[in-house]
């Protein structure tokens, strides 16, 4: 079967790296959205958001041909033989779950301008039971004699990783129904599928039922948020016990059944997807009668959220400030923030533990200065009453504290000489316990990480 010629519906994180990653793979590719700025944006050679690598391979697509942007859904109907949902499916306003909203504009913009057949495959993080829910849809919305089929199949991007993430899977999840759908989803996983056999690699391909395929991205990121939070838990332990546990972390991580990722203890997980999807995934064991089962998941959020908090009572206790019953007394102190993005490689802020760290600690009165390589614009954006340094210079210039809240190698390869001939006083929160206590501490500081003894 010839390439498939290839939508993308949201030109979010999502949509955008696929698009774009899909083109470079071989694909005609259209990437639509309702949002017309995003739309020049991505059209002129721009992506809106910081991902390594991704501008390169825009305009490289572009100039080729095989990738363009627009807003019309009817030119995507006309276009493409394979349709993918990739919007957003946040958080609801009023309560844990999912808002599917986008879901269903995407697919009742599309399938009513529908002329052939079509494969519909859905990207975004879904609860289960959305799939069967987006076919009733199709059914509603088209002609039946059309033949227009559904299939679903989770992303596993990483911010900071997505181009190699879409290039180089280390495995597809597909819900799918008939083996005319297998075909045509197979045929638009072609290029990765060459890709990997040209280097010598293997792709698994799950081919599974709708509600496997739409709980594998949900299992899986709980899994992950609950690592999270028992290393931070740990942390909890090691704090009171007077243990390290970053070698706690390195001894039992040694253990092939545990392995050693997600096992670093700080101030918690955020960005788009870890919070929302494991309460989204809670509401909806709710609804179904299976609550009890995620209850854990409960104590997974508690912990990560907890430990936000942390920052402000080790603030107090470095700068000696009283600890009243409203929490620390921080007024006429200077603290600078480094890290805005929830993780290094990013510019996304959303539920990001660093910017709510430096929040908290204006609260309490102190005069916080931020700075993030690349996330200073989203940033003023989420909260605008923080103050914002150009460079890590200016933003440590005269301040009795340092928090590190995000582990950029600008930050974790910092020379603690050179930074102390800038503070007022040498003291510094790692919140990532991403530098060498050692080698601060060596360089006057006061070193205080999370879940690790007074250096």
């Amino acid at each position: 079967m010839t390439l498939p010629r290839l939508a993308f519906l949201g030109t979010g994180y999502l949509g955008a790296t696929y698009a774009i990653c899909f083109a470079e793979l071989g694909y005609e590719v259209l990437g639509v959205d309702v949002d017309e700025v995003k739309i020049s944006t991505l059209a002129s050679g721009r992506v809106p958001f910081h991902e390594p690598g991704l501008d390169d391979l825009l305009r490289r697509n572009l100039a080729s041909g095989r990738l363009r942007f627009g807003t019309s859904y009817v030119e995507a109907a006309g276009f493409a033989d394979v349709h993918f949902i990739c919007v957003g499916t946040p958080q609801r306003a009023d309560g844990m779950s999912a808002d599917l909203t986008y879901v269903e504009s995407a697919v009742t913009n599309l399938t009513p301008l529908l002329r052939r057949r079509a494969l519909i495959v859905g990207k975004s993080t879904v609860p289960v039971g959305t799939a069967t829910w987006v076919e009733q849809l199709v059914a509603k919305h088209t002609d039946p004699e059309l033949g227009v089929e559904v299939a679903w199949s989770p992303e596993f991007l990483q911010e900071g990783y997505a181009v190699e993430d879409v290039l180089r899977p280390n495995r597809i999840i597909a819900g799918i129904r008939s083996d005319w759908a297998t075909e045509v989803f197979h045929a638009a996983h072609k290029g990765v599928f060459d890709l990997a056999a040209t280097e010598d690699r293997d792709v698994p391909l799950v081919v599974t039922d709708f509600a496997t395929a739409e709980l594998v991205k949900v299992a899986a990121n709980a899994f992950l948020a609950t690592k999270i939070s028992f290393i931070n838990a740990m942390a909890e332990v090691c704090e009171v016990a007077g243990a390290d546990v970053t070698q706690l972390a390195r001894s039992i991580g040694y253990d092939p059944r545990i392995g050693n990722r997600f096992l670093q203890a700080g101030l918690g997980f955020g960005g788009g997807c870890l919070p929302k999807d494991i309460r989204a995934f809670q509401a909806r064991a709710q609804e179904l009668g299976a609550g009890e089962a995620l209850r854990f998941l409960h104590e997974v959020d508690l912990i990560n959220i907890r430990r936000r908090g942390r920052v402000l009572n080790l603030a107090a206790e470095l700068l000696d400030r009283p600890v009243g019953p409203a929490g620390p007394d921080l007024s006429g102190t200077r603290v600078a923030v480094l890290g805005a993005a929830f993780k290094p490689n990013s510019d996304d802020v959303r539920d990001a533990p660093s910017l709510a760290a430096a929040a908290a600690l204006a609260a309490a009165g102190a005069e916080v200065r931020v700075y993030d390589p690349q996330a200073m614009e989203n940033a003023r954006r989420a909260q605008p009453t923080l103050t914002y340094a150009p460079t890590m210079a200016a933003a440590v210039d005269g301040v009795a504290l340092v928090v590190i809240a995000t582990e950029w190698a600008e930050f974790r390869n910092a020379d603690p000489a050179a930074l102390g001939d800038l503070v007022a006083a040498r003291r510094v929160i790692d919140g990532r316990n991403c530098l060498d206590p050692a080698q601060w501490s060596r360089a006057g500081w006061t070193y205080r990480g999370i879940g690790r003894p007074p250096a």
